[in-house]
């Protein structure tokens, strides 16, 4: 009798392809059913990644810009709105009211969070455009203290509540989109468009203001010349809500909706208790790297401004030379991105952690010298120090949550974060300069700032070039989703 026949035994994968996805493999073989289908691996082309990050990015700008535009006005909006007397008790006071939106930041999160866990990112995010860009042009057309008296400064406090409460909403989701959106080996790369938008928002608000500060006499500026910028926020929100609405959902969410089983009120609850209750150590993790990102993020972008002006540098030079220094960051941030995706977030995070603790108060003490060459040094240090943020965060905070509860987890750790150290961060400096008369405060506030990064960074894990929580595996084409088909076979 012959022997039987050997069966015929498939092809190994090429040696680059099976290296290239062994990472992914590893969190696959975690799960309870670790054999993947073609099907069930996510493919995303790269024409829609682009339309979701253009979107998005355009959103992020746009919250940005309205909190930019505020900030680099605070003293000239002090002025307008609040009873004429001490400039420094109308600075603080106009200060207070650009902290005051953040209060209500967390209460956003809570509720647009969970919201967009369970009807959609999409629908959300084009609620939180509309509200934002309403309010800012509100406070645009909000008549003087001179004018209306007591009311003026309450209906700014209302404008500046309604902007922090849509904003709970949009950067969580924001960066839950896009990460859901871009293949895993590409996401830091991706991600590292919404920090772009960022800089775009305070860069064209900041080119703005001064253009106008240039080009209209100090009397004109205060009078009328300030709405300006808040009044351009009506087309730019009609263009954002009009990208977003074009979108698609994202393919993570698709996928979750698609298996979701059980009525809509039991997926409400569970998306609601999770965010709060089964996701602590992530969310604590996420609070204290959301603290060090943006305690740094608004020293240099919304803090600075004020700063100089009170060290006696020109006003005009100063936003000028933050200008410089963001259009810089704007031409490294997608690199930085892309070095995470290679090296790792980890890697990425501790250099600029590192770098705030140690460079810090050398910076300031540059920037306290004076002259053009020496701030521009300083505030140049200082920035390429947040690049390694700005690359790298918005694709590891998503990462930290699994698919279910991603928007609202996230949405609540990083507005809790912001409302107690980002948004309070110009106030509790000038606050500790006054109390104390040492000019140096901001070097010591980012310094610890950095030491809270650098501990958060070595408390979290890796996830560069892994799928995330929740999701199965994504990739950018229908070969590569092969590739991790073939490869499970070895």
């Amino acid at each position: 009798m012959s022997a039987p026949e050997a069966p015929e035994i498939p092809a190994p994968p090429a040696p680059e392809a099976l290296a290239r996805h062994r990472t992914l493999f590893r969190a696959v073989h975690r799960r309870k059913n670790p054999r993947l289908r073609q099907s069930d691996i996510t493919v995303t082309e790269e024409a829609q990644v682009r339309r979701a990050v253009k979107a998005t990015a355009l959103g992020n700008a746009m919250e940005w810009y309205d909190f930019g535009v505020y900030a680099y006005l605070a003293v000239i909006i002090g002025k307008e709105f609040f009873p004429s007397g001490n400039d420094t008790a109308q600075t603080l006071s106009s200060l207070a009211t650009f902290a005051a939106a953040f209060l209500v930041r967390p209460i956003g999160g809570m509720v647009f969070g969970p919201l967009g866990d369970r009807v959609g990112r999409k629908k959300i995010l084009a609620l939180t455009m509309i509200m934002m860009s309403t309010a800012t042009l509100a406070i645009g057309l909000i008549p003087s203290y001179a004018t209306i008296g007591v009311w003026a400064p309450v209906l700014l406090v209302l404008c500046r509540m309604v902007q922090g409460f849509s904003t709970g909403g949009e950067y969580g989701g924001a960066a839950t989109f896009i990460a859901e959106y871009a293949p895993d080996k590409r996401r830091g790369f991706w991600g590292s468009f919404l920090e772009f938008g960022t800089l775009i928002g305070y860069t064209v608000a900041a080119v703005l203001v001064t253009a106008l500060t240039m080009g209209l006499s100090d009397g004109a500026m205060q009078s009328w010349g300030w709405r300006i910028p808040f009044l351009v926020a009506a087309p730019l929100g009609l263009i954002g809500l009009y990208l977003r609405l074009k979108l698609d959902e994202s393919p993570a969410f698709q996928k979750m909706a698609e298996a979701e089983s059980g009525p809509a009120a039991e997926r409400q609850k569970k998306s609601f208790r999770d965010a709060f209750v089964g996701q602590w150590r992530a969310m604590l993790l996420c609070i204290a790297l959301v603290a060090a990102f943006n305690v740094t993020d608004y020293m240099l972008l919304s803090y600075m401004p004020t700063y100089l002006t009170e060290l006696g540098f020109g006003e005009t030079g100063g936003l000028m030379s933050i200008v410089v220094v963001m259009l810089i960051l704007m031409a490294l941030i997608n690199s930085v991105g892309r070095i995470s995706d290679r090296i790792g977030r980890k890697p990425v995070l501790m250099a600029g952690s590192v770098a705030f603790f140690v460079l810090a108060l050398p910076a300031f003490l540059l920037i306290k010298q004076g002259g053009t060459v020496a701030v521009f040094t300083g505030l140049l240090i200082l920035g390429l120090a947040l690049v390694c943020y700005l690359g790298a965060m918005s694709s590891s905070l998503p990462a930290l949550f699994p698919t279910d509860v991603r928007y609202g987890s996230l949405s609540i750790g990083f507005n809790v974060s912001v409302s107690l150290f980002g948004g309070t961060t110009p106030l509790v400096v000038a606050a500790l300069i006054g109390a104390t008369g040492n000019d140096l405060m901001p070097a010591f506030y980012t310094m610890l700032a950095g030491l809270v990064g650098i501990i958060a960074v070595a408390a979290m894990k890796e996830t560069a070039r892994k799928p995330l929580e929740g999701s199965p595996p994504s990739v950018a084409t229908p070969e590569e989703a092969r590739e991790l088909v073939e490869a499970q076979r070895l």
